[in-house]
């Protein structure tokens, strides 16, 4: 496959108010963001022209920056805007969006309360993350990093840095031949995968571990009120990793990853469902009505 490299595209993207020519969507080298990490993102979808859960997603994004000590200089409505504006101006239908903001270069050390904090949103086209044919299932490894204490790191932000430890493992999962990894969490219980909210299928009811130390995906959300509507019992609880075996069957849940089955987690072997099937349908289903109609399906 060749890489078309994220620096060197053609297209718009909206810096600080402003679309610029994608090649010169820049930031300096000495920016604080870089250095530091202290950045915080969205990854959203475009479906038929519609980017879903958009007011969502944005408010997300200004919870995350406050928890990081910032404030983005832009109001919920104007960041709603500019999603809409960029995805627009590529030309886009299908696609996928990030909103990033940073600290910038005024000051390079631990403290830098007197940076500016800079807020850019490109989208481009990007199928699900597993492919087309996720239906197969997808493998996990289990990861040696383990999701953080909630009082060592801001886990309840989308922060840039707290995906470090997600590249190290999904790394690690394929150089071992695995798609993606299993997370724990610092206490050993089921966490996450890297970058996507996992489900287990037991005795026909929805168990997804507890989110006190990662992110309550707004895919997690939305796939467990599909799962209600259903009349399934939906479980949020603290899984452990010997209960692994009870799942009849395994699926992630995120933006990127959508629903995607997985078919092996280390050495256990799952075979993707009847109500992994009926969820990934709906999802779809859901994610291509208008934005008015999702609002008028109430989370339940």
């Amino acid at each position: 496959m060749t890489l078309v490299p994220f620096d060197d595209r053609d297209g718009q993207i909206w810096y600080d108010g402003v679309m610029v020519p994608w090649r010169e969507a820049k930031l300096h080298v000495l920016s604080h963001g870089l250095h530091y990490a202290s950045g915080v993102f969205e990854g959203e979808r475009v479906y038929s022209g519609n980017i879903f859960k958009l007011r969502a997603h944005t408010e997300r994004l200004l919870v995350s920056g406050r928890i990081l000590g910032f404030e983005i200089p832009f109001t919920a409505d104007e960041i709603d805007a500019a999603c809409i504006q960029v995805v627009q101006a590529n030309g886009l239908t299908d696609a996928y969006v990030r909103p990033i903001a940073w600290r910038g270069a005024e000051q390079l050390s631990v403290s830098a309360q007197q940076t500016k904090i800079h807020l850019a949103i490109a989208t481009w086209a990007w199928p699900n993350l597993f492919g087309a044919d996720r239906m197969k299932g997808v493998r996990l490894d289990i990861a040696s990093w383990k999701r953080p204490h909630p009082e060592t790191a801001p886990t309840a932000s989308k922060a840039a840095g707290l995906y470090m430890i997600g590249t190290l493992a999904k790394h690690a999962a394929e150089a071992k031949g695995f798609n993606d990894a299993l997370m724990l969490d610092w206490r050993g219980q089921v966490a996450e995968a890297s970058g996507a909210n996992i489900f287990f299928v037991m005795d026909g009811e929805l168990h997804t571990p507890t989110p006190d130390c990662f992110l309550d995906g707004i895919t997690r959300r939305t796939v467990m009120s599909i799962a209600r509507r259903h009349q399934m019992k939906v479980v949020q609880r603290v899984i452990m990793p010997a209960e692994l075996p009870k799942a009849s069957e395994v699926f992630l849940a995120g933006t990127a990853a959508e629903v995607t089955p997985v078919r092996q987690i280390g050495e256990l072997n799952y075979t993707p469902g009847r109500v992994t099937e009926t969820l990934l349908n709906d999802y779809e289903k859901l994610v291509r009505m208008g934005p008015a109609e999702v609002e008028a399906l109430a989370p339940i």
